[in-house]
């Protein structure tokens, strides 16, 4: 409402009249490219993404997850789907986005789910160029998570291990489409190899996970997650 009230500010960087400027769009869309964490665990599919999780990009996504900046989807969808689109090639093969889910406690506090709402718009996208993709949010948590932020990344596997689970009937064990993972950032790893696990567990592989961001270091992750601790408790 406030958008509609006063001039919109670039949730990257307070340039007047604009959600996002042209310059924090060109940050966003970045390079789509590999962007594994370092060390990774294992089963983590194949990690791509747009941007390095710093600066405009970061301010941008806790915009849109924390501060209530909902009219920012659009733009981060469609960061997903070129992402997507980059590396998966021209295949045009059938996809499903399985968007890797937010606990119902944090949705609720939030008054959306950010990554779902990314996939969503990251499905039309990819539809308009002619992709065969739908959205497929079959993942939900088994069991209540410990706020990631600070954990080193052998805490972050184990507390996040079995911590997801594919609800009954909704994801076929064979003849399925490619699954692509999708989530707002790669840090670690251990978020997304515990969902690719639960896919696995159904019979379903999902060889690749798109993200909008990535932290580069291990130290630059440690003290992005430190800078979040501060800003807001999340334990997805």
């Amino acid at each position: 409402m406030l958008d509609l009230i006063l001039p919109p500010r670039c949730a990257g960087c307070g340039r007047a009249g604009f959600l996002v400027c042209p310059v924090c769009t060109a940050l966003l869309r970045g390079a789509p490219s590999p962007r594994p964490p370092e060390n990774p665990p294992p089963g983590l599919p194949e990690c791509w993404a747009a941007a390095e999780y710093a600066g405009a990009v970061r301010r941008l996504l806790l915009a849109f997850k924390e501060r209530g900046r909902v009219a920012l989807g659009p733009q981060l969808g469609g960061c997903l789907a070129a992402t997507i689109a980059v590396a998966l090639g021209e295949s045009r093969r059938a996809l499903e986005l399985v968007p890797v889910p937010s606990s119902p406690a944090v949705t609720c506090r939030r008054g959306h789910d950010p990554v779902r709402g990314m996939a969503a718009v990251a499905v039309r996208d990819l539809r308009g160029s002619g992709w065969p993709v739908t959205l497929a949010p079959v993942l939900r948590q088994r069991r209540r998570v410990a706020d990631q932020a600070g954990l080193s990344a052998p805490e972050r596997a184990a507390n996040l291990a079995g911590g997801y689970v594919v609800s009954a009937g909704r994801v076929r064990p064979s003849g399925c489409p490619t699954a692509v993972l999708v989530d707002d950032v790669v840090t670690t790893g251990a978020t997304l190899a515990a969902a690719a696990a639960a896919l696995r567990a159904a019979g379903v592989q999902a060889p690749i996970a798109v993200t909008v961001a990535a932290t580069r270091k291990r130290v630059t992750a440690t003290r992005h997650a430190r800078d979040d601790q501060n800003l807001v408790r999340d334990p997805r």
